[in-house]
């Protein structure tokens, strides 16, 4: 008996996570919360500002002077958006060209300019899960607020970052909660964006508001369809704009009809149940690890949807992916090493990871660190953002185009980075110091990501205030805003250079021979200061003149010391690693 062939999968719609998790910025003045009340004419004096259609760039652009203005904020401030903006835009697809913000160095972000319309959909999203309030009674808007924040109401502000992501565990949204509630978000907010993206035209006598096929592209920083694994454009998927003549404009399509189709695609991938991940082999790491759905989380969530994606991630395979993003999660007291090969997709999550050593040595696009405590991360080249957050004595080593930092203690972040490192939220005792490892393939992976070696931020770090309307995690609504803490720079004598052992030795190509970033004077002499001393004493040792008794108590002694340093230190567990390999 011969079996029916499944029958192929329809696209699904999505939303883009990155916009939501790396896009959103705590500045008071690019939250809006009244539609486009106030970004429509935000929006028509960008474009008067902006540059004509025959611009070196494209039509519409506006850079971070015209920025700072239109929005009235500083031009620090203006440059930190265009940047941000430049870190979330999609990557193009089916061979079109990509927005030039995506591709600029960073010294060119700001020649380049944002597209006004791309600009004007971050603004918009920029309340996205804003907190209210305790006051607030409408039941409308309080379903954009997520998590709840009663939830954290009181007592979190005395807690540690970490203490409050442990004792909240249970309220907080798994990743299949959070996709639902952005894409929910986006389907109560599409009329508004249409109507910033669309242009009147006359139809029958009466005006009507159209979009364009190179307006309605601008959604594709917001959406995304993705058919058996691989993502398609929206003017792929769009009936409207389907086989559009490159050569001939496609026609205009009512907004209105734009509307219908895409809450239909929204109403499909809503309903479309979302595969779990398999179930941890050794258990729960604790009895509220486990993910509880937020059922509160949108009104037009069925049940489908109600599966915890994080929950349940299998400990003999470590990585479970999702959705074109790999998890490395639950990880305590071992190491973790993961190559190109081991990753799927270009963006990965490590989370509630503690007392271990975890190495990411592949170029990636995002990153996210949540929830780690006495651990070290080494990550590869990062080509768009890294995030990390709600982390207590974690060290934290990467090459990134940018990094943002938000409500951790004690950490330390050894960087290569060719943007200012943002600090936002409830940070204390932080420490930034220059990049200080590389592996074999470190180069080629800089090269793949677009990073410049001879460009290292690390030492500028931009704090902004302490509470961040976006994360009610960081404080309960309510409390007032102060001077965020900035970190410090690591003392030059404490500097040191961290050693990635060489499992693959022969495998690869030894492209990288030393870290790729120049050192600072102060840290490359302090450097050289302890390769001296460590010289000296070995040459001591080697000239004193000891009987074999002192001799062996003093290959005794330093054993000890050696040995308590690497239990001390956590080096142990490497070596057992090493041993294991």
């Amino acid at each position: 008996m011969n079996e029916t062939a499944p029958a192929p999968s329809s696209p699904l719609l999505h939303a883009r996570r990155e916009p939501f998790e790396y896009g959103l910025l705590p500045l008071s003045k690019l939250i809006f919360s009244d539609g486009t009340q106030t970004l429509a004419p935000l929006r028509d004096e960008l474009l008067r500002r902006s540059s004509p259609s025959d611009g070196p760039h494209g039509p519409c652009r506006v850079d971070a002077t015209a920025i700072s203005e239109v929005l009235q904020i500083s031009p620090e401030n203006a440059n930190l958006v265009l940047d941000t903006l430049a870190s979330v835009l999609p990557d193009p697809l089916d061979g079109k060209a990509a927005d030039p913000l995506t591709t600029a160095k960073a010294a060119e972000v700001d020649v380049m300019g944002a597209n006004v319309f791309d600009l004007i959909l971050f603004l918009y999203i920029q309340s996205y899960k804003r907190l209210l309030p305790r006051t607030h009674k409408d039941s409308a808007a309080v379903n954009d607020v997520w998590p709840s924040t009663s939830a954290f109401d009181g007592y979190l502000s005395v807690l540690s970052p970490l203490q409050i992501v442990r004792s909240n565990r249970r309220f907080m949204p798994s990743q299949a909660d959070e996709e639902v509630h952005q894409l929910s978000y986006l389907q109560k907010h599409l009329p508004n964006i249409l109507a910033l993206l669309g242009e009147p035209a006359e139809e029958d006598g009466e005006e009507v508001l159209v979009l364009s096929l190179e307006r309605f592209e601008h959604l594709g920083l917001l959406l995304q369809f993705e058919e058996n694994g691989l993502e398609l454009s929206l003017s792929q998927a769009a009936p409207f704009f389907a086989n559009s003549d490159p050569d001939m404009p496609a026609v205009p399509v009512p907004a209105a009809q734009v509307h219908e189709w895409i809450l239909q695609n929204i109403s499909a991938s809503l309903e479309h149940p979302v595969e779990k991940l398999p179930n941890k082999d050794n258990g729960p790491l604790n009895s509220t690890d486990s993910d509880i759905t937020m059922t509160d989380a949108s009104t037009n969530q069925p049940k489908g949807m109600q599966n915890s994606l994080l929950a349940g991630v299998s400990m003999t395979n470590i990585s479970a992916y999702a959705r074109g993003q790999t998890f490395i999660e639950g990880i305590s007291k071992t190491s973790v090493v993961k190559q190109s090969s081991d990753i799927k997709g270009h963006s990965v999550k490590v989370l509630n990871c503690h007392d271990s050593v975890i190495y990411i040595l592949s170029p990636l696009r995002y990153v996210i660190v949540n929830g780690c405590s006495d651990a070290t991360v080494v990550l590869g080249a990062i080509g768009k953002a890294v995030r990390v957050e709600h982390c207590e004595r974690v060290q934290v080593i990467t090459a990134a185009r940018r990094v943002c930092i938000a409500n951790c203690r004690e950490c330390v972040f050894f960087l290569g980075v060719n943007q200012r490192p943002l600090i936002l939220g409830d940070n204390h005792k932080l420490q930034v110091a220059p990049y200080n490892t590389f592996y074999s393939q470190l180069e080629e992976h800089m090269t793949e990501a677009g990073i410049v070696s001879s460009i290292n931020r690390w030492d500028e770090p931009l704090t902004l205030g302490v509470i961040d309307p976006h994360d009610s995690l960081s404080h309960p609504a309510g409390v007032s805003d102060v001077q965020a803490e900035a970190p410090v720079c690591l003392d030059p004598y404490q500097f040191t250079n961290f050693l990635i052992p060489r499992w693959f030795e022969g495998e690869l190509p030894q492209s990288t021979k030393q870290n790729p970033f120049p050192l600072p004077d102060i840290y490359l002499a302090s450097q050289k200061k302890k390769f001296l001393v460590l010289d000296d004493i070995k040459q001591s040792l080697r000239n004193a003149q000891l009987e074999d008794s002192r001799k062996r108590e003093l290959a005794n002694a330093l054993h000890v010391y050696f040995k308590d340093w690497l239990y001390s230190s956590g080096n142990i567990r490497q070596l057992y690693c090493l041993q294991g390999d």
